[in-house]
């Protein structure tokens, strides 16, 4: 059964597009930790991120890092966090979270936007790849 991460991949489940190659796909989390936290998720869908060849997984990596250097221009944020913890979803994902203090790399915080606010974000990021 295909995981969440390639309905959205395959247009099935609409997302907050920040920029896609023809291997990843990054968009915003639809449940943030902060505004600005995004999803980097590699197309094709494997479940750990250890699993990944080693040149796939440097791809992602560098693909993750210029998604969070547009991230880091366009949302106000003292750094930006990196996790993969891939336990909710069984697809490799890249989380990018904007950060202010230590407690938003906490998944049980979330933050509530506007569909508008999703909409100018990942414009706001995109803009800055």
């Amino acid at each position: 059964m295909a995981s969440i991460f390639t309905k959205i991949i395959n247009g099935e489940i609409p997302c907050y597009k920040v920029a896609e190659n023809e291997n990843f796909i990054a968009f915003l989390d639809n449940n943030p930790n902060a505004k600005g936290h995004t999803l980097c998720v590699p197309k094709k869908e494997i479940d750990k991120i250890f699993d990944m060849d080693s040149e796939h997984y440097t791809a992602l990596m560098q693909f993750s890092y210029e998604v969070a250097k547009a991230l880091e221009k366009a949302v106000s944020c003292k750094r930006i966090g990196m996790a993969v913890v891939g336990l909710e979803v069984p697809h490799v994902h890249v989380h990018l979270i904007p950060l202010q203090e230590m407690d938003d790399m906490r998944f049980q915080r979330k933050v509530s936007l506007t569909k508008e606010e999703f909409e100018a974000t990942a414009k706001a990021i995109h803009s800055q790849l």
